[in-house]
């Protein structure tokens, strides 16, 4: 088909391509984003602070003429500054590429996006869109899985204890006074052991279906301390054990389950009496329209790559999306038995639901 170019607004078609040049530029530059965080570039440039690029080869016992070239892609993106011919990172560059424990750090989104998106995925991608079988979350490159957990720790560091937790009824006090807590389709045990951190007296149990996450999750947990006071199990969401449970979570997981329904429904049967499960989503809306915006893109993007197929991947294959909305997830909640669904906190880039029978 060629197009007839006299149909064609110039101005539309020029905007259009506007938006063509800057999307290819961030594709390229998100995968040179992984590349500094590997070679210790940011890190080098935060420590050590401003630089030449022969500076910051000597630093990181890499090449001059590499390391000026993706200098000067960094700061075409903004993601470093420079004065002439030396490179530094302001304190909001900082934060946001090199400082891994606070609450801006972006780097782990580029690490998930660009591992979900390897060339040895693009035709497992490929017959998931044509049969519908799905992508299984453990045939992804396990750069997926950290950067998965490193780009969702800013948000669950700053939001968890503080904020979503106290935000539910009862929720605080129980675990205070030694409830027990499952966390379902926990990954790498980040939510588990932020939990178990801020209530020494809670029994905690993390519990997801990919074997070599629990196993990370244990490594981590023995490192932080906490390895007499979390257990983490190799288990689906359809069949966990244990309880009865004070509080069942699941972070940012539920649309990714093949059989939502079913999982909450377990955990309806596994809760304690008043016992409550939260629920943390993406932040989305109800409708197409409404989700048109740049974190919409994002997720949508994520949901393609990785959530939707995930969920074809298992029995049932619901597959709500990573926007599903308030509306599409109090369905799922309440079509599992659950009779009380309600919105109980919120950021930016997060919904946080409290469900009780």
């Amino acid at each position: 088909m060629t197009v007839d170019m006299t149909t064609v607004d110039q101005a539309r078609l020029e905007e259009l391509l506007g938006r063509v040049v800057a999307d290819l530029g961030a594709v390229g530059a998100g995968t040179l984003v992984v590349l500094g965080e590997r070679l210790g570039l940011f890190r080098a440039l935060a420590d050590g602070g401003p630089a030449t690029p022969a500076e910051l080869a000597r630093r990181t016992g890499t090449v001059e003429r590499n390391v000026r070239e993706w200098l000067a892609a960094m700061a075409a993106s903004g993601y470093v500054a420079h004065d002439g011919g030396v490179f530094r990172l302001d304190p909001e560059q900082e934060a946001a590429f090199a400082d891994e424990q606070g609450p801006a750090f972006v780097a782990g989104g580029f690490q998930l996006l660009t591992a979900a998106a390897r060339p040895d995925t693009r035709g497992l991608l490929e017959r998931a869109f044509r049969d519908g079988r799905g992508l299984d979350w453990g045939e992804h490159h396990p750069d997926l899985f950290a950067g998965t957990a490193r780009f969702f720790r800013p948000g669950y560091a700053a939001h968890l204890v503080q904020d979503w937790l106290p935000a539910l009824e009862g929720v605080v006090e129980r675990l205070e006074a030694g409830g027990a807590v499952a966390d379902v389709g926990c990954g790498l045990g980040l939510s588990t052991l932020l939990m178990a951190q801020a209530f020494p007296a809670a029994r905690l149990t993390g519990f997801d279906s990919h074997a070599p996450s629990v196993d990370e999750a244990r490594r981590q947990a023995a490192a932080a301390g906490l390895g007499d006071r979390v257990a983490f199990r190799p288990a689906a969401a359809l069949d966990f054990d244990g309880g009865p449970y004070d509080l069942v979570a699941y972070f940012d997981c539920l649309h990714d389950m093949g059989d939502p329904v079913g999982a909450l429904r377990h955990a309806r049967g596994r809760l304690a009496p008043g016992g409550t499960v939260m629920l943390v989503e993406p932040y989305a809306e109800d409708t197409l329209e409404e989700n048109l915006n740049p974190l919409g893109r994002l997720m949508y993007t994520a949901s393609t790559l990785i959530c939707t197929p995930v969920s074809q991947a298992q029995e049932v294959g619901l597959a709500l999306g990573a926007q599903a909305g308030e509306t599409a997830t109090r369905a799922v909640a309440e079509e599992a038995g659950f009779r009380r669904f309600r919105r109980a906190a919120g950021t930016p880039t997060n919904l946080v639901y409290e469900v009780r029978v």
